[in-house]
């Protein structure tokens, strides 16, 4: 099953917190199963289990719910992602959150509906609004709550002097910590509602409200990195990627169904038929080709016989497997290798 993963900055950041707060460092990793080395580079991959895993054992060592949220609203996102370093190169409100939207899954990894962006400044007859689109299930609420304490507190440190947040509306129930929410987001917070929303101030999409200027430069910079960083990810996570895992240790059972390999990712047939059509691929043409390069790799190794790489790809009979190396080459097996040679 494909596991979403997290950039481990998040965790080592967090660890640090919850370390000088009462919670133990070797507790926290031995219960994530985490290692100094998996938080040793803020750009590695860790398990969004083990981060979730790690949280729920400093909250409960201290006794602070408002643990993880605290923790978001005293530290800075530059110090746990490059996404931090865009963010704050970015010309404008709506300028970054563009960038987020776009570097969203160096972050972590998030599930949204086709065509929808996790965050959008709204404007309304009520106001200006950034929408969380993100929908997650009640134990996984407080993944909302911190994603607006990490505007909030980001504005706070950027712009001390000026209002940024005016009000919340959020669809989870008040949390265990809820008579700290005065404190902490010091505006007024509507639990339960239709949507996760933060109200701000309209000032900030104003034409002539523009960030500290003279940061081109840098934010080039930041975003070439990322964007290496981004395309790497996505080659790594891609749903080809992820299907030729699940099939290339069984495929010398032969056929392997679609349906198998959708509920070992975690994810219905028709998601993944979808997923694919995206990638512009079926779920036989990514057999077929992995097949051909099995093949190419066991012959040109001349460690295997023919018979044996017919076996290995699950081809039933030797027959079949000359017929389709036939198909993708234009020549026998045997013809290859003394071309080869």
């Amino acid at each position: 099953m494909t596991k979403q993963t997290v950039a481990a900055g998040f965790a080592a950041s967090f660890a640090d917190y919850a370390s000088e707060h009462g919670a133990k460092r070797q507790v926290l990793l031995a219960e994530s199963g985490l290692t100094e080395d998996d938080l040793s580079d803020q750009d590695n991959r860790i398990p969004v289990a083990s981060y979730q895993s790690m949280i729920g054992v400093a909250i409960k060592q201290t006794g602070d719910t408002a643990l993880l949220l605290r923790h978001t609203l005293e530290t800075r996102l530059e110090t746990m992602s490059v996404v931090g370093q865009i963010v704050h190169t970015s010309a404008s409100l709506r300028h970054s959150i563009e960038q987020l939207n776009r570097y969203l899954h160096l972050m972590g990894d998030v599930e949204l509906p086709p065509g929808v962006e996790r965050f959008e400044l709204l404007r309304t007859d009520n106001g200006l609004w950034i929408v969380d689109h993100l929908v997650l299930p009640p134990d996984m609420s407080f993944w909302s709550e911190v994603s607006f304490a990490r505007f909030i507190s980001e504005f706070r440190r950027s712009f001390p002097d000026a209002t940024f947040e005016i009000g919340m509306e959020v669809t989870y129930p008040p949390p265990p910590h809820v008579d700290q929410y005065p404190d902490l987001f010091r505006v007024p917070v509507q639990f339960n509602a239709k949507r996760n929303a933060l109200q701000i101030d309209p000032v900030w999409d104003s034409p002539e409200t523009q960030f500290e200027p003279g940061n081109a430069y840098a934010f080039g910079i930041f975003t070439r990195h990322a964007d290496e960083m981004l395309a790497k990810l996505q080659a790594d996570t891609s749903i080809r990627a992820q299907i030729e895992a699940q099939i290339l240790p069984r495929m010398h059972e032969g056929s392997i169904s679609m349906d198998k390999v959708a509920n070992d990712i975690a994810m219905s047939r028709q998601t993944l038929y979808r997923r694919l059509k995206d990638e512009g691929v079926t779920f036989a043409e990514i057999h077929d080709d992995l097949r051909q390069r099995m093949a190419m790799e066991y012959l040109e190794g001349q460690k295997v016989t023919v018979n044996e790489t017919a076996y290995l790809l699950g081809f039933s009979e030797s027959s079949s497997f000359v017929r389709a190396f036939k198909r993708w080459t234009g020549l026998s097996p045997t013809a290859y290798l003394n071309q080869a040679a």
